[in-house]
């Protein structure tokens, strides 16, 4: 199961949107997979044109993607939060990660170093590092609480949504599978009535050339005798029968509208 499965999408990046252009924040949603399900909201050119840029900078931010939980400080020395995205039954469908953001004023020397390792331009690297954002972890965990929040509850009433509506769909699904069913029903009684008429004219015909045949039909007028009663009990049954799967059919058809 994916989330654009189930969710409206076009909902799901509106609220990205606003929550990055509320906090300053960059994020993105992942599904399961670890494939991006949304736009990239906010991301810096410190971290996506530079760090990532690198080849070596790039493994260690794809590791950090993986293993990060809540609010951690990346490899680099920024901030990033990763929230996941579950149902409600602890099912997990992705997660929503970013930050890329600076807890306090960032010392240079330190990021310097970090640009030899990874073997980026370090003049580059410190003009792009101040423009990031500052903001204090405290800030940071709020943030992305807040984001974790009420992404899981559109997604959660979204799927919740989603099974109603399979569920009532089954529903009308059987009810019309039913309805023709007692419709083939009321067909096949149909015929086992006719069935019995033709038993009882036939009974009542063989009764007449019984009493014709005087003593020698006795034994035959018996055996036509029983075919009647049997007629009859056959007729009384498909009665009611059909009148059973009246109530029924009116019972099925209100469901159905």
């Amino acid at each position: 199961m994916k989330i654009q499965d189930f969710c409206d999408m076009n909902k799901f990046e509106s609220i990205m949107d606003n929550w990055a252009k509320s906090t300053g924040l960059a994020t993105v949603a992942v599904g399961a997979d670890g494939a991006y399900i949304s736009d990239c909201y906010n991301f810096t050119d410190f971290c996506i044109k530079l760090t990532r840029g690198s080849q070596e900078g790039c493994r260690r931010c794809e590791q950090c993607d993986r293993e990060g939980e809540g609010v951690y400080p990346c490899h680099a020395g920024l901030y990033d939060f990763g929230i996941p995205i579950t149902l409600n039954d602890g099912t997990v469908l992705g997660s929503v990660i970013g930050g890329q953001v600076l807890p306090e004023e960032p010392d240079e020397d330190t990021f310097r170093a970090t640009a030899r390792t990874l073997g980026i331009d370090e003049n580059a690297y410190i003009e792009a590092l101040h423009k990031v954002p500052i903001r204090s972890r405290a800030e940071i965990q709020a943030s992305a609480n807040l984001l974790g929040d009420v992404i899981n509850m559109f997604v959660r009433s979204s799927y919740q949504e989603y099974q109603n509506s399979t569920i009532l769909t089954n529903l009308r699904d059987g009810i019309s599978k039913v309805a023709g069913e007692i419709e083939s029903a009321n067909e096949s009684t149909a015929k086992i009535a006719a069935f019995s008429k033709r038993q009882n004219i036939l009974a009542l015909n063989a009764s007449i050339e019984a009493a014709r045949a005087g003593d020698s039909g006795k034994g035959f007028a018996v055996v036509a005798e029983e075919v009647r009663k049997l007629a009859e009990g056959m007729s009384t049954t498909s009665t009611e029968i059909n009148s059973k799967l009246s109530q029924i059919t009116v019972t099925i058809n209100s469901l159905n509208q």
